[in-house]
């Protein structure tokens, strides 16, 4: 993956990295001890508090945007990590890959839907049962085997795959269907 990142994009990337600092922290503190040795040299005037004032002001306002920026960079990279999870674990729902895009009201359905789930976990005695490393290694073969079989994937020349050579999931065994006999 390149990375063409433009002026401010690398800009807020420095700032922020730099403003995070020990030594950022140290200078904004050294900034106020000197200030305020200098009140008894300016008489504690109205001009050497607007300083002050007018100083952390201007810095407060643009560090907002600076933060909101790395914020909102950070919380696209996270959700893009949970949804690449969501969609590479067999047994989870893809309904929850977009979960930011839902109404309040829908998150909290969900939100009681998982309490009642965490509730009959519970109550099973099932709630600090983990997983064997039997199990993560079969369920690491179960998708080495996806993966193979997805590198296998060849394309015709219409540029659409050969259905001979798509992926497909396991045949679910279904009962025979009953015959039913018209006696007359």
């Amino acid at each position: 993956m390149t990375k063409k990142k433009n002026l401010f994009e690398r800009f807020a990337n420095w700032a922020t990295n730099a403003t995070g600092s020990s030594a950022a922290f140290i200078i904004a503190a050294l900034t106020i001890v000197i200030w305020a040795a200098t009140g008894p040299l300016a008489h504690y005037s109205e001009t050497w508090q607007l300083i002050i004032n007018t100083g952390t002001t201007i810095i407060t306002f643009l560090m907002v945007f600076l933060i909101q920026k790395s914020q909102n960079k950070d919380s696209k990279a996270i959700h893009l990590k949970l949804n690449e999870l969501i969609a590479s674990h067999e047994g989870s729902s893809n309904r929850m890959v977009n979960l930011e895009d839902l109404s309040e009201e829908e998150l909290d359905q969900l939100r009681k839907f998982y309490m009642k789930l965490s509730r009959l976990a519970i109550d099973e005695d099932d709630i600090t049962c983990t997983h064997s490393i039997d199990a993560a290694e079969e369920n690491h073969q179960i998708k080495m085997g996806h993966y193979r079989s997805r590198e296998s994937y060849v394309t015709g020349s219409s540029g659409k795959p050969n259905k001979k050579d798509v992926p497909t999931k396991p045949a679910v065994k279904k009962a025979p269907a009953k015959s039913v006999s018209k006696t007359k």
